[in-house]
Order: structure tokens, then C-alpha cells, then sequence
């Protein structure tokens, strides 16, 4: 993303002089834009690194509730078959 920032950059700087002299207000202008640039490009970076820590806790958080989920599962059919062989026990007698 920077890179190609940086190339957005570039062009509109040698536009501006192949335009015509620049001015020292001209290159401020384009300094300050390609300044805003980085800083928003910066900003989207931190951003998407704080999304991507996010994303791998969710993960995290849903696997351990997937396991705890199987686990609840496994129980509960443990004790079916443990109530269906208590029945079977009672109607045999």
C-alpha cells in the first residue's frame, strides 16, 4: 500500500513539474499531501494489525468453544446410554 502511495506520490510531483516551474509553495503542497498520505497509510497498517489480533483471539475463542461443546456432547451421551442401560436393568427385574 505504501509503495504504491509513494508512486501516487511521485507521479503527481514530476506532473507538477513537467507542468510548468514549480513554485516552493507548489512543492509544500505536494510534500504535505504525500506527508497526509504516509500518515493515513500508517493509520490503515495499525489498524488492520489491531483487526488481525482481534481476528486470531476470536479464533482462539471459537475453538475453545467448539472443544468445550464436544466435550458437552460426549457427555451427554454418556449419560443416555447410562439411563438407557438403567432402564433396561429396571425391566428386566
Amino acid at each position: 500500500m505504501q509503495a504504491k502511495l509513494t508512486k501516487i506520490v511521485a507521479l503527481a510531483f514530476v506532473l507538477t513539474l513537467a507542468g510548468g516551474c514549480a513554485t516552493t509553495d507548489q512543492l509544500k503542497a505536494v510534500q504535505a499531501s504525500a506527508d497526509a498520505a504516509m500518515a493515513a497509510a500508517k493509520a490503515a497498517s495499525g489498524q488492520a494489525s489491531n483487526a488481525l489480533t482481534v481476528a486470531s483471539e476470536a479464533a482462539l475463542a471459537a475453538s475453545q468453544a467448539q472443544a468445550d461443546a464436544t466435550a458437552a456432547l460426549e457427555c451427554c451421551n454418556d449419560n443416555a446410554q447410562r439411563m438407557d442401560r438403567m432402564f433396561e436393568k429396571a425391566m428386566m427385574k
